[in-house]
């Protein structure tokens, strides 16, 4: 079983920043593909990026050059750093973990931009 805490989302600016934290504990596997998607009012979750167990990074179109994500040393610690962030950027975001068949997911935290 593997479990997720997600940190970091609230109120922002546009062109402000925010770093989103996830804490995983439980069985993670090394090969363990861990991401972050977003859900806005009325539409359906979307992928924003996620990195593999060998750090090969994929990004969202929409969110490139402008988003990054990483994991620590551990790889038990998954981060979002999202800079020049807009309007469209509000969302739910939600960690995610997927291993072997299984997805798992965080509470999600809201992100918000806006003046």
């Amino acid at each position: 079983q593997v479990q997720l805490v997600e940190s970091g989302g609230g109120l922002v600016q546009p062109g402000g920043s925010l770093r989103l934290s996830c804490a995983a504990s439980g069985n993670i596997f090394r090969f363990a593909v861990m991401g972050w998607y977003r859900q806005a009012p009325g539409k359906e979750r979307e992928l924003v990026a996620k990195i593999t167990g060998g750090r090969v990074t994929t990004y969202a179109d929409s969110v490139k050059g402008r988003f990054t994500i990483s994991k620590n040393s551990a790889g038990a610690t998954v981060y979002l750093q999202m800079n020049n962030l807009k309007p469209e950027d509000t969302a739910v975001y939600y960690c995610n973990v997927a291993q072997n068949w299984d997805n798992y997911w965080g509470q999600g935290t809201q992100v918000t931009v806006s003046s």
